[in-house]
């Protein structure tokens, strides 16, 4: 008897929690074993931040009325900007547990988790968490929960995590309610013979063991010994070892049909292993017409930045720690770029500026690297006056103005969840960043959705921050892409010393050029050391200068030894200074320092 679930919330309600709950009662591991709290976060980043980033499966066992269970877990992030590991995790379940917190009642995150779950037509069950609290409110949560969800209020399950409150009925709910795999129509019929069909729905590298990929087995089964196949490259290769997670790796013979695990694979092309991709088994000769599991939503990245190193001979090392992390990190997308002013490194695309900061960490961390992180961008898309349509993820990349036609930037659907009293506030911060309101839905007297078209651009640095801080704290977000609009939008370039510095460029609406060039030349200003000459630092858009600051030279009393004579001499040393600083202005080099980049790239 198996029963395949995962756990789904806006960050912070409890899951994890809950899930160090089901561990203990299903005794997968003894409380005095429990090290820490979210005993599932096993990254030092994660245990420090207390999100989940990486989704965590886990195999427990069950005896309900005489029957053994076996309940496989997945344990899912919170956040936005993770939400790809949410639709993996759907792909291999056929039941998701909902957490809602009982005293902020649904946000924004709730809602998108919920309808990923709704498209994989798995059975929700929805719990109402913290119930302990002061604050909470457990029978308006609930009539929110069936106003918006349809759910009837009599069949939420409400717990709290912490003190392991009603957690043994959501055990029981979850074995009567959930189907097991067998129940399930077939996802794909097979169309030549074959053994067996499991779907990667994550992988992790190994130094000894190579890649490792986390398996959900929708027909047949796998065993140790196995000739598998990869369907993407066609790849073959031998199955290591298979297993189980509890949530250690624990060797088994096999893993059937209906069964999550792992299977290690031994490669050490960390490309090979594809997330989403299936694991077949069967004749060589019947390989080319099998048709690969369907998996989860691929989510494409649509902020991007440049990472370069510090140090210019750890490019090398830099790009081994990306092919690694690519591995585990489906949405991670990257490519070499070449910058004049900081080297070599790599262009890489991220899901949210949350993600592009855990990568940035944990690049640093594991690997031990020093780096320098350019300005998040979006991808953009040009129409050339010939008609053809290029896309760009580079300043650098825009052509010139007489070339192209027009620009097209990324638009999204945004879905802000607040108590009312702040929506004349966050309406204003929406608009100031060229939003469309289109819609407003109350949850009840005191919340309330707000709905925005707006440009992905205006949103991917500080607006999450911004939000947070004008709601207190109470508002939530998140948002779905919506299709690419022609925008007034131009390239911002920063000129030093007559030269342009490419990292330091942006594309932006023409109406917030001449604000952000004005503060970028201040912040430079003060930052850029002086020199022997004159340095100018100018923003332009094409051949405009729009603003400008200029650090004057490093001035040196070459008059200081004179201790008399005529006044013709003190003009004579003056005049000879004048003309070798002129000099060394044709031929000298402004020095840019490393915090310069970094004091631009970080928003007050």
């Amino acid at each position: 008897m198996i029963r395949n679930f995962c756990i789904i919330a806006h960050i912070d309600h409890g899951k994890s929690t809950l899930a160090d709950r089901l561990l203990e009662l299903t005794n997968t591991v003894e409380k005095r074993d429990m090290t820490h709290g979210q005993f599932l976060d096993t990254m030092d980043i994660e245990q420090e931040r207390g999100i989940t980033i990486k989704l965590q499966p886990v195999r427990m066992d069950w005896k309900h009325e005489g029957k053994n269970y076996i309940l496989n877990l997945i344990d899912t992030p919170g956040h936005v900007d993770f939400s790809y590991e949410v639709s993996r995790s759907l792909a291999a379940c056929e039941g998701a547990v909902l957490v809602i917190d009982a005293t902020q009642g649904i946000q924004a995150q709730t809602l998108a988790n919920t309808y990923m779950a709704i498209e994989h037509n798995l059975e929700i069950i929805p719990v109402l968490n913290k119930i302990d609290l002061p604050a909470a409110e457990p029978e308006k949560r609930a009539e929110e929960i069936e106003s918006v969800f349809g759910i009837p209020k009599e069949e939420i399950i409400q717990i709290s995590a912490k003190e392991g409150t009603n957690v043994k009925q959501l055990l029981e709910t979850i074995i009567t309610k959930i189907p097991p795999p067998s129940a399930r129509p077939a996802l794909s019929a097979p169309s030549a013979p074959m053994s067996a069909k499991a779907l990667i729905f994550d992988s992790i590298y190994d130094p000894y063991r190579g890649v490792v990929a986390y398996v959900r087995v929708k027909e047949g089964e796998i065993k140790k010994g196995d000739s598998l196949y990869f369907m993407h490259n066609k790849k073959k290769f031998e199955a290591l070892e298979v297993g189980c997670f509890r949530p250690q790796y624990e060797k088994h013979p096999c893993l059937k049909n209906g069964e999550i695990g792992y299977v290690v694979t031994g490669q050490k092309s960390v490309g090979d292993a594809r997330v989403g991709d299936t694991i077949w088994k069967g004749k060589e000769s019947n390989l080319e017409k099998a048709t690969a599991l369907p998996g989860y939503k691929k989510v494409m990245p649509f902020v991007f930045a440049s990472i370069f190193t510090v140090d210019a001979d750890n490019y090398k090392e830099l790009r081994e720690a990306l092919n690694k992390l690519s591995l585990n990190d489906a949405s991670l997308q990257f490519e070499p770029e070449r910058s004049g002013a900081l080297g070599f490194g790599f262009r890489c695309g991220f899901l949210g500026l949350l993600h592009m900061e855990i990568v940035q960490e944990r690049l640093e961390r594991e690997y031990g690297l020093s780096l320098i992180v350019t300005s998040p961008s979006v991808v953009y898309k040009v129409t050339m006056k010939n008609g053809e349509e290029k896309t760009i993820a580079t300043p650098s990349e825009l052509p010139d103005g007489g070339i192209y036609d027009h620009v097209k930037e990324p638009w999204i659907k945004m879905e802000i969840v607040t108590p009312a009293e702040y929506i004349g506030v966050i309406m204003k911060i929406c608009n100031d960043r060229r939003g469309l309101h289109k819609d407003t839905q109350y949850l009840n007297e005191n919340r309330v959705i707000i709905v925005y078209e707006i440009p992905l651009a205006t949103i991917v640095i500080d607006f999450y921050d911004a939000l947070k801080s004008i709601s207190q704290g109470y508002a939530s977000v998140s948002y779905n892409f919506l299709d690419y609009r022609q925008s007034d939008l131009i390239k911002l370039d920063i000129l030093i010393a007559g030269d342009r510095v490419d990292p330091l460029a942006h594309i932006m609406h023409r109406s917030e050029a001449q604000k952000t060039g004005k503060k970028i030349t201040t912040k430079l200003k003060e930052i850029i050391p002086k020199h022997q000459f004159q340095i100018a630092i100018q923003a332009a858009i094409g051949g405009k200068i729009i603003a400008r600051e200029t650090i004057p030279a490093l001035r040196k009393d070459v008059t200081a030894k004179l201790y008399g004579g005529d006044v013709t001499r003190k003009n004579k040393l003056l005049k000879k200074q004048k003309a070798g600083k002129k000099r060394l202005k044709m031929i000298g080099k402004v020095e840019m320092p490393q915090e310069a980049f970094l004091a631009i790239l970080k928003k007050d």
